[in-house]
C-alpha cells in the first residue's frame, strides 16, 4: 500500500482524498493545509515543509493553488517524493519546463492531474478512433459551459486573478483529451472576453486548434453560462454535478462520427453519403463505481508509479504538452494573432 500525503484541502482536494480512502491500492499518510482539519484520522500539518521535516511518505498530491504548484514540486522533489500536481501542471510555461527538468535529473516521477484521462470511457474511446472507427479524425467541436457561482470565487480569491480563468482552469482538461483523441496542436487562433463580474480574468473564450494531421478543432469554454454542455454536467463523474443527458464533444471522421461521452456514433448504411440514411448506435454506460472511478484509477496509477509497475499515463512531460496550448490559447486571444506552438 502506497502511502500518499494530500497537500491542500480545498475541492479538489477533499476529492483527492476520498479516492485515497476508497483505494485498495493506497492509504492517505497525511493531510497539509494551513487551515485546521476536523474529523481526519491521519496527522495534519500546516505547510509541505512541515510534513517533509517529520514524515517521509511514498507520494504526495499537490492540490494546492495553480500558483504553488511549481514551488511545491521542486520541494518534493528535492527530497525525492514522486508527485502527482493537479492541472495546470504549473502558472506558467517557465516553471513547467523548471519542474519537468528537475524531476528527470533527480529521477522522480511527476504526473499531472488530468484524471479524465484514466475514465474507463475516454480509453475506450481513444482506443475506438486510433483504430479507424470514425475513419480519419477531421473535426472536434468542444463545448465546455456552466455557470460558477459567486461563493467559489469568494472561497478563494485566486480565482480572480489574471490566469486563473476557465482557460487555464477548465478548458486545460478538454485540451488534454483533444491532444489525445486527434495528436498534437500546431497552430492556434482564439478570441477571450473579459469576466462579467469584473475579476481580472476572462470568463468566456474560444479557440480554433489545427493539428498536425490536418485536422482542425473547435472550443468554447465559459464559467458565466448556464447551460448542460460541459464534461462536469454530462459525463457523471462527479456527483457533485446533476448530470445531463447531453453530450459535450462532437467528433467528426471521414467514415462516421462519434458524441462524448453518450458514446453514440453515427455512420451512413453502406458507406459515407449524405442521401444515405444514418444510423444511430451508443454503448452502454456502466454507472459510476470505484471500479470505474477516474480519480480512484488515477490513484492505484499512482500507486502502481510508486511501485515502479507502471509508468506515469499523464507524465509531466504530457501535462506540460498540454500547457503549451493553453498557453498559445491565451496569445492568440490577447494579440488577435495566429500562435504556432513551436514557438513557444
Amino acid at each position: 500500500m502506497a502511502r500518499i500525503a494530500v497537500v491542500g484541502a480545498g475541492l479538489i482536494g477533499q476529492r483527492h482524498i476520498q479516492a485515497i480512502q476508497r483505494s485498495a491500492s493506497a492509504t492517505l499518510a497525511a493531510v497539509v493545509d494551513p487551515l485546521p482539519q476536523p474529523g481526519l484520522s491521519v496527522p495534519t500539518y500546516a505547510s509541505l515543509a512541515d510534513l517533509l521535516n517529520s514524515d517521509r511518505p511514498d507520494g504526495v498530491i499537490l492540490a494546492t493553488p495553480t500558483p504553488l504548484h511549481a514551488s511545491g514540486a521542486l520541494e518534493c522533489i528535492a527530497a525525492g517524493i514522486p508527485i502527482l500536481v493537479e492541472k495546470p501542471l504549473t502558472a506558467t510555461l517557465a516553471e513547467a519546463r523548471q519542474v519537468t527538468t528537475a524531476a528527470q535529473k533527480a529521477g522522480v516521477a511527476v504526473l499531472v492531474g488530468h484524471h479524465r484521462r484514466h475514465n474507463p470511457l475516454i480509453r475506450k474511446a481513444s482506443d475506438f478512433i486510433a483504430k479507424g472507427g470514425i475513419g480519419q479524425v477531421r473535426s472536434v467541436q468542444a463545448t465546455c459551459w456552466f455557470y460558477k457561482p459567486d461563493d467559489y470565487f469568494d472561497a478563494a480569491p485566486w480565482r480572480k486573478k489574471q490566469g486563473a480563468g476557465p482557460i487555464s482552469v477548465n478548458l486545460v482538461h478538454d485540451v488534454d483529451l483533444l491532444r489525445l483523441f486527434c495528436g498534437e496542436v500546431v497552430s492556434v487562433q482564439a478570441q477571450m472576453t473579459p469576466a462579467l463580474r469584473g475579476y481580472e480574468n476572462e470568463d468566456l473564450a474560444a479557440a480554433l486548434l489545427r493539428f498536425s494531421s490536418g485536422a482542425l478543432a473547435t472550443l468554447s469554454v465559459s464559467d458565466s453560462i448556464a447551460a448542460p454542455w460541459s464534461w462536469e454536467l454530462t459525463s457523471g463523474e462527479n456527483p457533485a454535478y446533476s448530470k445531463t443527458s447531453q453530450s459535450c464533444y462532437l467528433i467528426g471522421g471521414s467514415t462516421a462520427s462519434l458524441s462524448l461521452p453518450d458514446f453514440r456514433l453515427w455512420q451512413h448504411e453502406g458507406g459515407p453519403h449524405w442521401w444515405h440514411p444514418m444510423t444511430e448506435t451508443a454503448q452502454v454506460i456502466p454507472p459510476a463505481t470505484d471500479d470505474n472511478d477516474p480519480l480512484v484509477l488515477q490513484i492505484a496509477q499512482f500507486a502502481a508509479v510508486i511501485a515502479g509497475t507502471e509508468t506515469p499515463l499523464v507524465s509531466g512531460e504530457e501535462g506540460l504538452r498540454t500547457m503549451v496550448v493553453i498557453e498559445a490559447i491565451a496569445r492568440a486571444a490577447q494579440s488577435g494573432q495566429m500562435v504556432l506552438t513551436a514557438d513557444l
